[in-house]
């Protein structure tokens, strides 16, 4: 009996280092808000002086990885809407900024949904809300012929859950680089 309870003892603690050991960080940094350079610091040091180094990430002009962190790369929408909020067409005035200062950069805009629904009907709505941020980008003075539109509908969420936090997270448009 004492031989099984170490047995189990040791299977638990092996399961929970093989978990700790797969767990991997997010590799996707940027927020909606478009946060700015990255930047990292390593410091050395002995007894009597201790020394600094910056180094600070050179992210391509004109990149997806510029669009994230400067400038923001999805807006969201609320439940069954593809209309831009405030706060949506703040993120597409940078965006159209950003895009002009970038002449030879285009985007595939991307329309996403939560899973409630039917899949056409996703797809559709997907789609309202793709062409809704091309159309606002077009009034900004992006020309059309540098946008392209995809809905995903439900099928690619970022969010796994069936609450509102995971679904409002869904509920997007993605501009991607080509």
């Amino acid at each position: 009996m004492r031989f099984n309870l170490g047995l189990k003892t040791l299977s638990i603690f092996a399961a929970l280092l093989l978990v700790a050991a797969c767990e991997t960080a997010p590799t996707e940094t940027g927020d909606s808000s478009g946060g700015g350079a990255a930047t990292q610091t390593s410091g050395s040091g002995s007894s009597s002086s201790t020394t600094t180094a910056t180094t600070t990430t050179t992210v391509q002009p004109g990149s997806q990885e510029d669009l994230v962190l400067n400038v923001g790369d999805r807006v969201f929408f609320g439940f069954d809407q593809y209309d831009l909020t405030s706060e949506a067409q703040a993120t597409l005035q940078r965006q159209a900024a950003w895009l002009n200062a970038n002449p030879a950069v285009t985007l595939q805009i991307e329309g996403h949904c939560d899973e409630r629904g039917t899949r056409e009907y996703n797809l559709a709505l997907g789609d309202r809300r793709a062409t809704a941020v091309k159309n606002y980008l077009v009034t900004l003075g992006v020309s059309a012929d540098r946008l392209s539109t995809i809905s995903y509908g439900k099928e690619r969420p970022v969010a796994l859950g069936h609450n509102e936090a995971a679904w409002s997270q869904n509920r997007r448009s993605v501009s991607m680089v080509n």
